[in-house]
């Protein structure tokens, strides 16, 4: 047991003669920590870029549901005859009515 813990210490599998192999595994093993890293890194960014997209999401329905109020408040009677009272228009005193023109022939 004692011999075997100094042989890993002193990396004594890396420079037997079947050392090709170990370095192969070794190797393997290297890339698929480096795939794995660089696969880490992509979904959490990809995470980061989605929360980044939701709070622009709130951020624009935030504005939206302002100038929908503004819209509203812009259209309604009230303002728009205040509006031409200032320019000199005032709102009709009689109601329209209809005309219905009949033909015949």
């Amino acid at each position: 047991m004692k011999k075997g813990f100094y042989n890993i210490l002193r990396a004594n599998f890396l420079i037997s003669r079947d050392a090709v192999n170990n370095w192969r595994f070794i190797v393997f093993c290297t890339l698929l920590a480096i795939i794995m890293i660089a696969s880490s890194h992509s979904a959490e960014s990809k995470v980061h870029k989605i929360a980044r997209l939701h709070t622009e999401v709130r951020e624009l329905k935030s504005e939206f549901v302002d100038r929908r109020s503004a819209l509203m408040r812009i259209k309604m009677e009230s303002t728009i005859t205040q509006k031409m009272k200032d320019r000199g228009i005032l709102p009709s005193e009689n109601p329209p009515y209809k005309i219905k023109v009949n033909i015949k022939e």
